[in-house]
């Protein structure tokens, strides 16, 4: 198994999706975000998402030509039309206007529209927050989850994260997680493995609760926490299709399906300034951070987080990226 910078996975990433069709500044910004996801130990958002990437330029499910349009319909209220192409461009592209509008008027949306899945949502919030503002982020997804009692597909995991920043460039608190019970990845991986799942994950056809990842796959998932995590989930397709003029998740075939539309998903983001309203944040931030130290064992979300330098990286998978690299067949 090789061990590899992720520096070695930027480079390696960026070069696959230029040979399967992507310009240079969007490769390397989709290469940075897949090089993040391995350094920060989140696999399902890395390496093993650039196949899907790749492939889906190639039949054209995705555009890596596409410049995103940044517009302001009002002063605090910023637009990055990915034209649907990726959703890390798109994201780039607004990132100075969108920083700027928070810091004249204290708070700002972004929304991003028409966008390939940003997989690894906290990746964007934790740019916010690396700018001294607080960040909250929203995205749907293709439909796995069923409602509280129901055993239809209707909203996807529709992920919330959320990045605080610490005053000196770093993150005081950080999460981000789908409103599902758990991550569709995860019940293709038990699958794979040929291991069961945890009861409370998913349920099947009849919408009868299940260990059987298989049944899973031809069920749904549940959201977490029942009934409140199902409110998160609404909550979360409302403003990333909604408030974004994106699709629902109804209407997005699987993610990482090479053939098909575009996936055209949207992602919302709702940016403050900590100190708009009185210069108290850092103190009360620092309270609650000294109360939960007190407790062994104990800490704020996201707020031991550090990067890896090296991630081992199994050897199936990085000779399939560098096939990648080379292009399509």
């Amino acid at each position: 198994m090789p061990r590899c910078s992720v520096l070695e996975i930027e480079t390696a990433s960026k070069a696959a999706l230029e040979a399967f069709g992507a310009k240079d500044w969007i490769a390397a910004s989709v290469a940075r975000a897949v090089a993040d996801a391995e350094a920060h130990g989140n696999v399902i958002c890395g390496l093993y998402y650039l196949e899907s990437y790749c492939r889906q330029l190639a039949t054209g499910r995705v555009s890596g030509s596409v410049d995103p349009k940044v517009t302001a319909s009002r002063p605090g209220s910023i637009l990055s039309d990915a034209g649907y192409g990726f959703a890390q461009p798109a994201f780039e592209a607004a990132l100075p206007m969108a920083v700027a509008a928070a810091r004249e008027n204290g708070t700002a949306s972004l929304a991003v529209a028409h966008a390939h899945t940003c997989t690894s949502l906290g990746y964007f919030t934790a740019q916010l927050a690396a700018e001294g503002l607080m960040a909250i982020g929203f995205t749907n997804a293709s439909p796995v989850v069923a409602p509280p009692g129901g055993n239809q597909k209707v909203i996807g995991t529709n992920p919330i994260a959320m990045s605080v920043p610490d005053g000196t460039g770093g993150l005081a608190v950080h999460f981000d997680f789908s409103t599902s019970a758990v991550a569709l990845g995860k019940i293709t991986m038990a699958k794979a493995a040929g291991e069961e799942i945890p009861l409370g994950w998913a349920v099947d056809a009849q919408g009868v609760a299940t260990t059987n990842p298989e049944a899973a796959l031809g069920g749904a998932l549940v959201s977490a926490g029942g009934y409140k995590g199902w409110g998160f989930g609404i909550l979360a397709e409302l403003l990333a299709a909604g408030m974004t003029g994106s699709v629902n998740s109804l209407d997005v075939g699987g993610l990482k399906l090479p053939d098909g539309p575009p996936h055209g998903l949207g992602q919302f983001y709702f940016i403050l300034d900590p100190n708009t309203h009185h210069d108290g944040f850092a103190d009360r931030l620092a309270r609650l951070a000294d109360a939960v130290a007190l407790q062994e064992g104990a800490r704020l979300p996201g707020s031991a987080r550090s990067p890896m330098a090296e991630i081992d990286v199994p050897d199936a998978l990085w000779d399939l990226v560098a096939q990648l690299a080379r292009g399509p067949l």
